[in-house]
């Protein structure tokens, strides 16, 4: 990270430096007029990131609420290829990127669970994972809106009375284009998405449309969105190590490997999305809104694997031997040894993972006068799940047993020596494994309406604001498991020509050090389902694990608030604010399956809770360029869908049981923070913020009693609330754009940002001791941006980065797992070919760099992923 910082920090001043004398001076003149001005007071701003930047400054600075943004340069052209990506510029903001494209949001080092995510101010359905793995629960996937439709995201961070409860880290409040904030516009963006592990290029395409009467009073804007993607990650995977497997040879207290899968990640990726947004200002005291948008995201995703099962006993017959004199021990750490009897697995796991989602919305405002009154309806619903059983997560395996031996002294960030006596690409040597299908089918729907009324007044109070909301969520999660063992133990010949074939890359993670294997057989997807999967297999009733796995969700919130805002002046510091509390009343269903040794039952276990989350924020404007702010609130989270449904099994012959657990309550804060901000100059801002948040009812993996129906109270190994947790911390941002130099040099500019977090916690993860962490949560991160933005011109360059973080916490015999600092050096080109047509290119992980992850010791390997570069290039025109 060192090195990566000190190459940017020289290298920018002068690319940008040269970018800036190149631009020819009769360029300049010439776009000038294209390039609408923005003036608000004495601001001036030229060029299309430099005004980004200034509305985003502009609304944080007027806001009575601590609040980031990020804005579009102009309809249709967010400053990033994706809403996430876009996010991971604004201070506390991180982001996780599989295989490269930003999809999931943490705030102020909670992770995604613990935000709310909005669109035009109203809540929204959840897509979920269905690839493979279990469902997410409240993580919103922001790979389902296209950023094109984006016109400003809003990062809440200290909440008022009125806003829609649901977040410990942040607020994220999309909001998309409207017809009457544009005119009468048409553009088209045209560019080509090329990823350098596939060396292939797919199209996107988007059109937007906006068009307004002659009277300003109706607007309608349309628009769509074709965006295609093909993706390769390779990825060197392993699954833990776990305490004393093998203490009869190596004694107790030593760490040994488990489940390690050297394996080729593909995607091809189809987005299709539509967006209709509807004005009506007949006057300037009333307006009615209408926003529809709808997405489906198609992701056939292909892997090609090789497993390796160094302490698996699943196979009768076979048991893993560690060889004693062949370990290398570091520590506790067991570096290198030799295993016999170990399964090696020919693994190929193929799905088409769909994603649906529509949302309409529908908002009337009336402000006669002193008098502001609004009513909102919202409905969405997502769905994501498999077209066919062909499609559902489809494993196609066979498996040969072997002596493994491996060397993992070189650390982490090296492919670790892994060797064996029996070839991996001699298809004589594999017979048939247990086939796989994992069709999955998660549905969410989101209803929402409200209602507020304010009132403006002279005097210390300004407003008072009252409001209501009712929010009803319906999940309904399906997941089946096919195991066929037809064949399972016979040559894979018995499957036809065909069963196996070479893997259709030679060069995985050619660039990384190691003795891994890199060449192996994989399965045929197609010969194996054809082959093993039957009708009369399809038609089978559901299992007691189908029936645990599945489950339905759903709940009825009801809300209401006061807000009171207020202003006076201390000599000549003029204070405003607001105080305000909410109330809220949460009745959750949570239905599913529990089985009582094999047998299932249908259960249900209705909750129901109530919360009064007070908030207070208060601005002063110390100077006419210097801005105080000071706030505290209550704040909520509701537990994860898939942790409160009851997915339960309870043993046949002891009161105990495991799986979710439907008593969990909302996880609870009291936040405080404080920020100054300085607004030093017409294009220039330096911020900076603390922070503190006293989490209560933290959620944990123990043990807790519970009531079963038609069995009693049982021990439930589960998660349960009781943990404490404390994160503080301290953001600073700046940029300016260098409008004092002389010209050409006036369009430099430089955005950037610091975050520091800690946490003091103490919890437990079984009966492991979790002290002063938390899943997700990054100590240190920060962004870095130089950009040159005048005339016909506008490139920029950014480093971001975020510190290691913790990403599971292991258990009594299983080492915790951390994700290793990663930073992502990314740059835009543009140039303005005439007054309507731009060309532009973008680069994303320029310098190639790979993700890792290791287990507690960093001799421990755990992931490396490699998902290359992205090159996204294209014109864009307006009419």
């Amino acid at each position: 990270m060192k090195t990566m910082s000190r190459a940017l920090g020289a290298t920018l001043p002068f690319t940008l430096a040269a970018l800036a004398v190149a631009v020819p001076a009769h360029a300049q003149q010439a776009t000038e007029a294209a390039t609408a001005d923005q003036e608000g007071d004495d601001i001036v701003v030229t060029g299309s990131y430099a005004r980004s930047l200034a509305t985003a400054t502009q609304t944080k600075r007027q806001a009575a609420y601590g609040v980031d943004s990020i804005a579009s340069t102009d309809i249709g052209k967010f400053p990033a290829q994706n809403v996430a990506e876009a996010l991971q510029l604004v201070s506390g903001v991180a982001i996780t990127r599989p295989r490269g494209e930003g999809l999931y949001v943490s705030v102020r080092g909670l992770g995604p669970q613990f935000q709310n995510t909005l669109l035009n101010g109203r809540s929204l359905a959840l897509n979920d994972l269905i690839e493979n793995g279990g469902a997410q629960g409240r993580s919103f996937r922001f790979e389902m809106l296209p950023a094109e439709f984006v016109a400003r995201i809003d990062v809440v961070k200290t909440p008022t009375a009125d806003m829609t409860e649901g977040a410990l880290g942040g607020n994220i409040d999309v909001t998309t284009f409207r017809p009457l904030d544009i005119g009468n516009k048409t553009t088209l963006n045209l560019r080509g998405t090329y990823t350098g592990q596939t060396h292939r290029v797919r199209p996107n395409a988007t059109v937007l449309h906006s068009a307004t009467t002659a009277d300003g009073t109706f607007g309608v804007l349309a628009g769509v969105q074709y965006w295609g993607k093909e993706v390769r990650n390779d990825r060197f995977l392993n699954f833990g190590w776990n305490l004393n497997r093998f203490s009869g040879v190596l004694g107790n207290g030593f760490y040994t490997p488990t489940r390690t899968r050297p394996t080729i990640e593909t995607e091809k990726r189809d987005r299709v999305s539509g967006i209709v947004s509807a004005q009506w200002r007949p006057g300037a005291d009333l307006e009615t809104t209408l926003d529809v948008i709808a997405t489906r995201l198609d992701v056939a995703y292909d892997e090609y694997g090789i497993d390796i099962y160094p302490d698996d006993t699943s196979v009768a017959g076979h048991r893993p031997v560690l060889v004693a004199g062949s370990q290398k021990i570091e520590g506790n750490t067991v570096a290198a040894a030799t295993i016999n009897d170990v399964r090696f697995m020919a693994s190929r796991e193929y799905s088409l993972n769909r994603h649906d989602l529509l949302t309409i919305g529908l908002k009337q405002a009336w402000t006669p006068d002193r008098w502001h009154v609004s009513a909102t309806a919202n409905w969405s619903a997502a769905h994501s799940f498999h077209p066919s059983f062909r499609e559902g997560t489809v494993r196609s395996r066979a498996m040969f047993f072997a002596p493994f031996s491996y060397d993992a002294s070189s650390g982490y960030k090296v492919l670790p020596t892994i060797t064996t006596t029996r070839s991996l690409t001699d298809p004589t040597n594999f017979v048939v494994q247990t086939f796989n299908i994992a069709p999955k089918d998660s549905k969410d729907w989101d209803a929402y309406t409200r209602i507020d009324v304010a009132r403006d007044f002279d005097g210390f109070v300004t407003k008072l604001a009252a409001g209501g909301e009712y929010h009803w969520r319906k999940r309904d999660y399906f997941r089946r498991d096919f195991n066929i063992n037809t064949l399972t133990g016979q040559p894979v010949s018995a499957l036809g020509n065909g069963a196996l074939l070479p893997l259709p890359y030679d060069d995985f993670l050619k660039d990384v050090d190691g003795n891994t294997p890199r060449n192996w057989l994989v399965p045929d997807t197609g010969t194996f389902f054809d082959r093993l999967f039957t009708p009369a297999i399809a038609a089978a009733p559901l299992t007691a694990g189908d029936l645990r796995s599945s489950f339905v969700t759903r709940e009825k919130i009801t809300a209401g608030y006061v807000r009171a805002d207020y202003g006076f002046p201390i000599g000549d510091v003029a204070v405003t604010g607001n105080v305000g509390a909410r109330y809220v009343h949460t009745d959750q269903v949570a239905n599913g399956t529990l089985t009582l040794g094999s047998t299932p039952r249908a259960v249900s276990f209705p909750r129901t809770f109530d919360n009064i989350l007070p908030s207070a924020n208060l601005r002063a404007e110390i100077t006419p360029t210097l801005v105080g702010r000071l706030a505290a609130s209550r704040v909520l989270t509701r537990p994860n869908v898939t942790d409160s449904a009851p997915r339960i099994t309870v043993s046949t012959d002891a009161p105990t049981a495991s799986g979710g657990n439907p008593e969990l309550k909302p996880f609870l804060a009291t936040q405080f923070d404080g920020s100054l901000e300085w607004y030093f100059a017409p294009t220039g801002a330096l911020t900076g913020a603390v922070f503190y948040k006293a989490m209560d009812d933290y959620i944990t993996a123990q043990n807790v009693n519970i009531d079963i129906p038609g069995r009693g109270t049982v021990l439930l190994s589960t998660q349960v609330n009781g943990g404490d947790a404390k994160v503080y911390g301290v953001e600073a941002a700046y940029n300016q754009v260098f409008t004092f130099l002389p010209a050409p040099f006036d369009g430099l500019g430089v955005q950037a940002s610091y975050t520091h977090t800690s946490v003091k916690a103490n919890y437990t993860a079984g009966a492991r001791a979790i002290v002063d962490q938390l899943i997700g949560l990054s100590k240190n991160s920060f962004n870095l941006v130089g950009f040159y933005d005048k005339g016909p011109v506008s490139t920029r360059l950014s480093y971001v980065w975020r510190d290691a973080y913790l990403a599971g916490t292991g258990s009594t015999t299983q080492a915790p797992n951390y994700v290793a600092p990663f930073g992502s050096l990314d740059g835009n080109f543009s140039y303005r070919l005439t007054p309507r047509i731009l060309a532009s290119i973008e680069a994303i992980n320029i310098a190639g760099a790979r993700a890792y992850s290791y287990q507690d010791s960093k001799l421990r390997f755990g992931e490396i992923n490699y998902y290359g570069r992205t090159l996204l290039f294209g014109v864009r025109a307006e009419f």
